[in-house]
């Protein structure tokens, strides 16, 4: 049944094309890039360094680091912008996906959740930006940019939250309702 649907509906081919080219990205990037950068640091991680807040946080961080941690980071920040692609890709693909299964109240706020994977895309953007700046000028670090920085970490993560949320509990209500109607 589903190799039929997928003959008969091209959106539905090229929402499945999204969603593994999304993976990939994702699987990719995080594999050969994310990994060995963050096996590579010692005592704080890209974690710390966005929520870091602060000036004087981000200023221990650097310390920490090094320079040579500090370019690794920098890097794992540029390949960051293509795992954006990635996830953003997956994120609207499985949300496409189960919205177009579901039905009611969930199928209508699937539509609002369509917009959640730009918006994680957009403050990662951002997010990315201020800590490219700070690493740019280790010496001179703005409090301004690190509290961007994880603010938009924050708001990031929250929406990412509650689109996974979504999904999950829209992919269940789709499975039960298959099962019912079997």
């Amino acid at each position: 049944m589903f190799l039929e649907r997928f003959k008969e509906s091209p959106k539905e081919k090229l929402v499945i094309i999204l969603t593994i080219v999304g993976l990939a990205i994702v699987l990719l990037v995080y594999i050969l890039v994310f990994i060995p950068i963050e096996a590579s640091v010692s005592t704080y991680g890209i974690l710390d360094y966005e929520f870091a807040w602060t000036s004087n946080r981000v200023q221990i961080i650097f310390s920490t680091w090094s320079i040579d941690g500090m370019d690794n980071q920098s890097l794992a920040i540029y390949w960051d912008f293509l795992y954006i692609v990635g996830y953003v890709s997956l994120a609207l693909g499985l949300i496409l996906l189960v919205l177009r299964r579901s039905e009611g109240k969930m199928q209508t706020l699937g539509l609002y959740f369509t917009i959640t994977p730009f918006l994680t895309g957009i403050f990662d953007i951002i997010e990315n930006i201020n800590l490219l700046i700070m690493l740019g000028s280790p010496t001179s670090v703005s409090a301004t940019n690190s509290f961007v920085a994880s603010l938009c970490a924050l708001i990031k993560f929250s929406v990412l939250f509650a689109a996974i949320a979504y999904f999950i509990v829209a992919l269940i209500i789709v499975i039960i309702t298959k099962f019912k109607k079997s």
